[in-house]
């Protein structure tokens, strides 16, 4: 099944991007006024996110999102046949920062947000840098579009590191200088477990794991956006948040990513993956030991 599958998606990539983006639209339309995915959703977390933006605004970046969201999938199916230097024309990138670490002779932790094209950015990146580029990412369910992903994200070199058994899968390059990319606005699978940080004025779980790992090994810490200024066409920003991560107090590189987190995503909302839920879980006065507080004094009224 996955050789068959794997083959009508090649004979869909070498379809041009402007015929691409128009069965984007088939579909963003289908799930947008058809099936109406995630939709109340997507309407709760904007809510929470914008109370100051009018139900128009919000039906907007809505409508936005879904066809950003079919952008992203259909992108990456076009990943199976495109050159790396179609690549290099449709995303910016200034790659100088991670030459500087690697100069150094240091090892680099990148931390992302569920920004759309990350597809495209992974593959785009990974021939530009002299570092073994990791990227953790939680497998999906159904094995066939698991390995599908695997395979479109590996195409370029870029190493798949499985969330879900972290330990085991950097013992290969524990002694190498490598670049290990995170998506750390996941939500905790325990939120006893996380920090609390409010986020968009709300108490929000999100997971120790990145911190945890850049303050041990006390590698720099580099936070990155991508934005979208036309379709098919992204950006990639980046911004140097630790040199010795060990050296700062426990929370305080998460509460400095969050920060910059709502800052990416006011710029661009509908670039932000609305439909994962990010406020699922409920704070409770169990975890006030868990939380991070901005330095001004701000505490979490949940």
């Amino acid at each position: 099944m996955y050789y068959i599958v794997l083959a009508l998606l090649y004979l869909f990539s070498f379809l041009p991007l402007w015929i691409i983006y128009r069965v984007s639209d088939f579909f963003s339309f289908i799930l947008h006024y058809i099936i109406g995915y995630r939709k109340e959703l997507l309407m709760k977390n904007l809510t929470i996110a914008f109370p100051e933006k009018t139900e128009k605004e919000k039906k907007r970046i809505i409508k936005k999102f879904y066809r950003n969201f079919t952008d992203t999938f259909l992108e990456a199916i076009k990943l199976l046949s495109m050159s790396q230097k179609s690549l290099e024309k449709r995303i910016q990138f200034d790659h100088s920062i991670f030459d500087e670490l690697y100069a150094s002779g240091k090892s680099c932790q990148v931390h992302l947000g569920h920004n759309f094209n990350w597809e495209w950015v992974n593959v785009r990146v990974t021939r530009q840098l002299a570092y073994e580029f990791l990227v953790v990412y939680m497998p999906i369910g159904n094995t066939v579009i698991d390995r599908l992903f695997k395979h479109f994200r590996e195409k370029m070199g870029s190493k798949m590191l499985a969330a879900t058994d972290m330990k085991n899968a950097m013992l290969p390059y524990r002694n190498s200088q490598y670049l290990l990319a995170l998506v750390a606005d996941q939500n905790p699978g325990i939120p006893q477990k996380a920090y609390w940080v409010n986020f968009f004025g709300r108490p929000t779980p999100f997971v120790k794991g990145p911190e945890k790992n850049a303050r041990f090994n006390n590698i720099p810490v580099v936070f990155a956006r991508f934005y979208k200024p036309k379709r098919g066409h992204y950006v990639i920003e980046t911004k140097l948040a630790a040199l010795k991560p060990a050296e700062m107090n426990d929370g305080q590189l998460t509460l400095e990513y969050v920060r910059y987190l709502e800052e990416v995503i006011r710029k661009q909302p509908e670039v932000y993956l609305w439909s994962h839920n990010r406020w699922k879980f409920e704070y409770k006065e169990e975890y006030a030991h868990l939380k991070v507080e901005d330095q001004t004094g701000t505490t979490i009224n949940p």
